[in-house]
């Protein structure tokens, strides 16, 4: 039995550390998909997988010859040709790893590994290549291009996750299963999945205001273009998911009043994100400050304070590179945050009030007696 419960310890602990390793890779591969949308390289390379029929970037004159040969419409620039393969090859390193994980998963699963995420993870790895695929073969087209920002904060979410289970897991191999603790969580567990829905709209409209270029809508504080409610909003066009497939979506197709629209969907997204969490997180602060539980509760208000900051320097340097990439990057830390949140929550929860404390020890004074 010992044995057993060892192995089960040592295998965790390693899966646990490549999928620590996986979450980290797919955090890079977020922000190198961010840097090559934000640099136009998001048709660097014409075709996919590989580059104008190469494995890199051609950049001798005989390759370079050959690959204007095979795309005569799309000639080769090789300065947005390597950012569009960095983040293939990025990509490509994810996969493998999680592949593995998947595999090593399966084989220990009689030790109790978790192994139905891990495969879950891999076959959504294969749907979000495809998703990397089209967006190429579509020219950006704006849905595909969302659905595969929202793909890469998914696969993270789900890797992080993983991670955190695969700990607990080990843990538990470890020190043997703990006892249950009586815990009150029906108050808080409607608002901690409610902030989590709030946290994926918001991302879900940074994603549409990337993939249709709406970032510089507005480039004025606290105003949009100089009014409150900006009167040419078109919002019916701005969310068109209707578009059709076939144009060049390089550079976005919107009308100026439908990219208003969806930057000032945003940024009121983004408000009420912030009251929301504001409200919450003062609450679970007063019952979580003399427990375990206070320094997640602190995590999530500095990453959403960071992200918050962020967001307006987007606006107010006019999208500098280094802040829209950190944007990007923070955006996912405020997601994984809260996924923590909630995952330390479901396991330790809160110690019960004062009063209900006091109540109980009473209880157990007169049993006891």
């Amino acid at each position: 039995m010992n044995e057993i419960l060892n192995n089960t310890s040592r295998h965790a602990r390693i899966l646990a550390r490549w999928s620590l390793l996986a979450s980290l890779l797919a955090v890079v591969v977020i922000m190198l998909g961010a840097w090559t949308r934000l640099v136009d390289a998001g048709l660097g390379c014409p075709d996919w997988p590989g580059c104008y029929g190469f494995l890199t970037v051609p950049q001798d004159e005989a390759r370079m010859a050959i690959a204007n040969a095979r795309f005569p419409d799309t000639p080769v620039d090789v300065a947005k040709g390597w950012p569009e393969m960095i983040h293939r090859y990025a990509a490509g390193a994810l996969g493998l790893v999680v592949f593995g994980l998947a595999a090593f998963a399966y084989r220990h699963r009689q030790e109790g590994l978790p192994y139905r995420l891990p495969l879950f993870i891999a076959v959504f790895i294969v749907l979000q290549g495809a998703f990397g695929m089209w967006t190429v073969t579509l020219k950006l087209w704006p849905q595909v291009v969302a659905l595969h920002l929202l793909g890469g904060f998914t696969t993270l979410s789900m890797l992080v996750l993983l991670t955190l289970r695969l700990r607990g897991k080990q843990q538990q191999a470890a020190a043997g299963p703990a006892e249950p603790v009586p815990l009150q969580r029906n108050r808080f567990r409607p608002w901690l999945y409610g902030g989590l829905l709030l946290v994926v709209m918001q991302i879900a409209l940074g994603a549409w205001t990337a993939a249709n270029y709406a970032a510089v809508a507005c480039t004025d504080l606290p105003t949009c273009q100089g009014e409150w409610w900006p009167a040419d909003m078109d919002f019916a066009h701005g969310f068109d998911v209707t578009q059709h497939v076939g144009p060049n979506y390089l550079g976005g197709q919107l009308t100026a009043d439908g990219r208003v629209a969806i930057h000032f969907s945003h940024r009121v997204g983004a408000v009420i994100v912030l009251a929301y969490f504001t409200v919450f997180l003062s609450l679970l602060w007063r019952r979580a400050r003399h427990s375990p539980m206070a320094r997640h509760v602190q995590l999530v208000a500095i990453v959403l304070a960071a992200q918050i900051a962020l967001g307006l320097a987007n606006v107010i340097f006019h999208i500098p590179l280094s802040v829209a990439v950190a944007h990007n990057a923070m955006g996912a830390g405020l997601l994984l945050t809260v996924i923590n949140l909630l995952w330390r929550f479901h396991r330790q929860g809160l110690p019960q009030p004062a009063a209900d404390a006091t109540h109980t020890t009473t209880i157990e004074r007169e049993v006891t007696a």
